[in-house]
């Protein structure tokens, strides 16, 4: 059912193109080109949107399904190609912009108009075709942007089980890491992850509750930007939690991510979060390429390094290039203890927050044919369709999250306060002040495990994604290299609105360090 209900798109738009735009633009090569190199062919008439749009419909073609079966995608919106030869028309008539005619594949919790249906990975959301865009995806096209397709996920953004495989979806199947085809993605942005990593979009778009950018975009070799809450709408996104949710850029580059970060970000009336965003949306890319590093206080919270020899060997590299460019590393000792407790309340956070929020969403989607209306809704279609849902790892988290109270429940409210209050004030904010530093680096995370489905995850060392995530602050992890050919992540972590500036400084490292290797589609490594 996966490969005729959701990727008929696929098969319908491969050809037409081919004949239509066969001249030697439509030959173009699309693979590691950056936005901007991607925008300057098409102004200088070198190639146009249609013809890189064909192109990474093929490569979807050639690499999704078949070849390596990353399993990246999990459909081609059937308007892709209409929509860049409009954009291409635009261009014609003396429209310019960043992001104008660039193909951007965007996570499956996310919707998009058409008649492809937004599932979350699941079979319980196979019918919900909204046919409405997200706010953020509306600001992609009308900044220009042409909405390729919709990448693969963990399913329900990996809030399903505690013993889940991340990567894993019903409807999506296994995401496969370019690096080595039996290695894990992480989640749940697993194909926004691997569709950037391996150029089957130009960018794309994740989400990210707590660790959904930042690992998936490390553990495959590329950026990934967690902003500021409310710096993005949330809006007609499958959600999990307010507090803490939101939707960013995923990209090869620096740059990129600063691109589309301009086109997506914003106030939006519909999602009361991004109100605080109003007079802060800058020209990201505009900022960079200046010598930020000089000068710089960068702290290390070295408690939350980790003792993965291999890992802390690549990371002190990656401190030699921020030094080398005129940063001083200070290092910050017992960071841990002023944020005690933070996971524990957190975790009430979300399994609170998911069952309200599941339920809004769910009540609020147009008249469609998704019978699911709560999350014991969800519970029962689960058991009900056990051989395709429930196959690899169970419903834990849906069963403790159906257990919770309702927002107004004193539990859940201390809960949330506590989490805000250890991860911001005492946490990020604490260790950037007694420091007297601007920004905090990091391991994003160790290299990924093997991909095992029905045996879980295999999680080791230390994460940096928990307290911006439990603040509401920005991540940005760029990467630093490999182990034993396996990707890693530098993270820099900074307060509330600094997106901005950890972009610069993300962008200096990048352009300094070099430091990111482009896939190989290698079946396995170390071996």
């Amino acid at each position: 059912m996966r490969a005729v209900r959701l990727l008929a798109p696929l098969a319908l738009l491969a050809a037409p193109l081919a004949a239509q735009d066969a001249r030697p633009n439509g030959d173009y090569p699309v693979e590691e080109k950056s936005i901007s190199e991607l925008e300057a062919a098409m102004q200088s008439g070198e190639t146009t949107s249609a013809a890189i749009t064909q192109r990474y419909i093929d490569r979807i073609a050639a690499m999704n399904h078949a070849g390596p079966e990353l399993n990246a995608v999990i459909a081609v919106l059937p308007g892709a190609l209409e929509e860049a030869r409009r954009r291409d028309a635009e261009r014609a008539a003396g429209r310019s912009g960043q992001m104008l005619g660039i193909p951007v594949i965007v996570k499956d919790n996310i919707e998009t108009k058409g008649p492809v249906p937004t599932t979350a990975g699941s079979y319980a959301l196979e019918n919900n075709v909204t046919d409405r865009d997200a706010p953020l995806v509306a600001k992609l096209r009308e900044a220009g942007a042409v909405i390729l397709g919709k990448a693969n996920l963990s399913e329900w953004a990996n809030f399903r089980s505690n013993d889940s495989t991340s990567g894993w979806s019903a409807v999506g199947g296994l995401t496969r890491n370019p690096y080595a085809l039996d290695r894990n993605t992480c989640g749940s942005s697993s194909g926004s992850a691997v569709a950037a990593a391996a150029s089957l979009a130009a960018g794309t778009v994740g989400t990210e509750t707590d660790g959904s950018i930042t690992c998936p975009a490390s553990s495959n070799g590329i950026v990934g930007l967690k902003p500021t809450l409310g710096l993005v709408s949330r809006r007609f996104i499958v959600p999990i939690s307010h507090s803490q949710d939101t939707a960013g850029p995923m990209t090869r580059t620096v740059r990129d991510a600063a691109i589309m970060l301009g086109a997506m970000a914003g106030v939006d009336p519909g999602d009361p979060a991004t109100a605080a965003a109003a007079g802060r949306v800058s020209n990201y890319a505009g900022l960079l390429g200046r010598d930020v590093l000089k000068g710089l206080q960068i702290g290390v919270p070295r408690d939350r390094v980790g003792d993965d020899a291999a890992l802390t060997a690549k990371f002190e590299e990656a401190l030699d290039v921020l030094r080398a460019q005129g940063a001083t590393v200070v290092d910050i000792d017992e960071s841990r203890e002023a944020t005690e407790g933070v996971g524990e309340a957190e975790f009430q956070v979300l399994l609170s927050e998911f069952k309200a929020d599941m339920a809004d969403y769910l009540q609020g989607l147009p008249d469609n044919d998704v019978t699911a209306k709560t999350l014991a809704d969800l519970i029962a279609f689960n058991e009900a369709d056990k051989a395709r849902e429930l196959r690899y790892f169970d419903q834990s988290l849906f069963l403790e999250a159906q257990k919770q109270g309702d927002l107004t429940d004193p539990k859940y409210l201390k809960a949330r306060e506590t989490a805000k209050r250890l991860a911001g004030q005492m946490g990020i904010d604490k260790m950037l002040a007694d420091a007297k530093v601007t920004v905090l680096a990091l391991p994003t995370r160790s290299p990924v495990w093997l991909s095992t489905l029905g045996e879980g995850d295999s999680f080791s060392g230390p994460s940096a994604s928990g307290l911006p995530a439990q603040a509401g602050y920005p991540h940005l992890t760029v990467p630093m290299g490999l182990i034993d050919g396996l990707p890693v992540g530098i993270s820099f972590i900074g307060t509330a609105w600094t997106d901005d500036f950890l972009l610069q400084v993300g962008d200096a490292y990048e352009r300094a360090s070099k430091a990111r290797v482009p896939p190989r589609y290698l079946p396995t490594v170390g071996q």
